[in-house]
């Protein structure tokens, strides 16, 4: 059996992700959707710092469930059209799946619908397996999502037909 996430973890995340980038600085992030800009790694660094703090009381269950969320995200968005934008390897296109996840739902929605709307080049490799990383990190282990899905590239057969 296949596990999805549900309205209200995918609710949970994408407001973490918002209050990530309050703590970080939302300036950081829209200079990073800034087309042709500098995209300096401080300013993913400091998001993913602030992600961190507000993640670290999180229990097993709660953690799993923003890694379900993420996986499937970065699932959705594994996508030929999108990676044709962001360039990229495998591990290349994974990141750049990642940076589209942390730069918040609103960019993440307008890139599944205009891949053009992506930024080429950007990467927020930690995003990728951000929870996983912090469950295994405090509960031993990655977390057993039961979501039947890979967020590796080219492992929706729908983005890639």
């Amino acid at each position: 059996m296949t596990t999805l996430p549900t309205d209200s973890e995918a609710a949970q995340f994408w407001a973490l992700i918002e209050t990530a980038w309050d703590r970080a600085g939302s300036a950081a992030r829209t200079a990073l959707l800034t087309p042709g800009a500098d995209l300096p790694r401080e300013h993913t660094d400091r998001f993913i710092d602030a992600l961190r703090s507000l993640s670290t009381d999180f229990t097993s269950a709660e953690l799993t469930a923003l890694d379900r969320v993420a996986e499937r995200a970065l699932y959705e968005i594994d996508r030929a059209d999108i990676q044709e934008i962001t360039d990229g390897s495998d591990d290349g296109f994974l990141y750049a799946r990642g940076f589209i996840v942390a730069m918040g739902r609103e960019h993440y929605e307008a890139v599944l619908a205009d891949p053009a709307v992506a930024v080429p080049d950007a990467e927020c490799e930690e995003m990728c397996y951000f929870f996983a990383h912090l469950h295994d990190r405090l509960y031993g282990g990655f977390p057993e999502t039961g979501s039947g899905i890979s967020r590796e590239t080219a492992s929706n057969p729908a983005g890639w037909s």
